[in-house]
This record gives C-alpha cells, structure tokens and sequence, in this order.
C-alpha cells in the first residue's frame, strides 16, 4: 500500500540530481515494499511487494512529481497459504484490482536530499485516500537514487475491515525505491 509511496520518494531523490527536464524511471528490481500488521497483537505478518514501476516528473519551481504503481501479484510472503488469503477478495482483491497507484503532490526536489514529509493520494481496491510517507534522506549517484520511505495507514479506510479481532486496523509500511535517470 505504502509501497506506492516508496516508489515515490525513490523518483524524488533521483530529481534533486538532475536538470528540472529530466525525467526519472523508478526500476524494479531492486524496488520493493514491505508491510507489517498485527495478527492477534502478538506476532507481526511480513509481506514485500516485488514489483513497481513509474516516473519521477520534473514540474515548473524545482518540484518533482512521484507516479508509482505496484503490482498486487508481486507479492510475497513466507506463507502461501497467507499469500492467498491477502490476495483474495477479502483483503487486496488481486483479481479485481491488480495495482496499487501513488501520485505524489508536487514536492521540492531538495526535500529527498534531507528527507521529509511525502503526501500524495494512494488508490488501493478502487479507494482513494490522502496518505503521507517520511523520506529519509537520499543515497545518489549522477545516474540514480536509493530512496528510502516509511509510513503507515489504516486498511479500513481502503475496504478491508474484517478480522478485527484478529488483525490491526494499522499497517505499516517500508519502501525501498531505486531510480535512474531517462535516457536523453
């Protein structure tokens, strides 16, 4: 979910490095995001999703823009069986909703290189929600960028309720996003 936005923040680091024009493609792999909850508050369900591809737009006053989308069948996770289950209907509804999708809000390209806040508007099972990622600080070269993000937020808000007793409402979100600069 927050791999979306992980993404996003990798294509921000990228920008701070190259000419406002330059466009930043986010690669896969090495980009990934994983996410934690709660499962009867005693034992925490890891999952990393494998697969993200997007830009990292140059907009007018050093800004940039993160366009992120993360394949929901990417997922993977040291149980099958619980594989299943969040990619059923329940949960991410893979069959019907193959990506997540994170626009950014237009954000300073400097903001990578010290990290940050990272709003923009996440859409997971046809839900679209404001979510707001931390940035930390960048690790870049001439040609590409390690961003790294962290975050959190609620599955309710994106229709996945069930299981209270069971799961956390929270989800915690890491996200490791590599970009490289477009070919001129």
């Amino acid at each position: 979910m927050r791999t979306a936005t992980a993404v996003a923040l990798l294509g921000l680091a990228l920008a701070t490095h190259a000419a406002p024009a330059r466009m930043w493609h986010i690669q896969s792999p090495p980009s990934h995001a994983d996410f934690g909850i709660r499962l009867l508050w005693l034992h925490t369900v890891h999952g990393r999703f494998e697969r993200i591809v997007g830009t990292v737009r140059p907009q007018v006053d050093e800004q940039v823009v993160v366009d992120a989308r993360v394949a929901v069948d990417s997922l993977a996770m040291d149980s099958q069986r619980l594989r299943r289950w969040v990619l059923d209907e329940e949960f991410f509804d893979a069959a019907h909703y193959p990506a997540l999708h994170f626009v950014s809000a237009p954000v300073a390209r400097g903001a990578l290189e010290e990290g940050g806040p990272l709003d923009g508007q996440l859409t997971l099972r046809g839900v679209t929600r404001p979510v707001r990622f931390e940035l930390l600080p960048a690790r870049c070269t001439a040609d590409a960028c390690l961003i790294e993000a962290h975050g959190e937020l609620r599955r309710s808000e994106f229709g996945m309720g069930g299981h209270h007793a069971l799961l956390s409402d929270h989800v915690e979100l890491a996200l490791s996003i590599a970009i490289a600069r477009a070919p001129d």
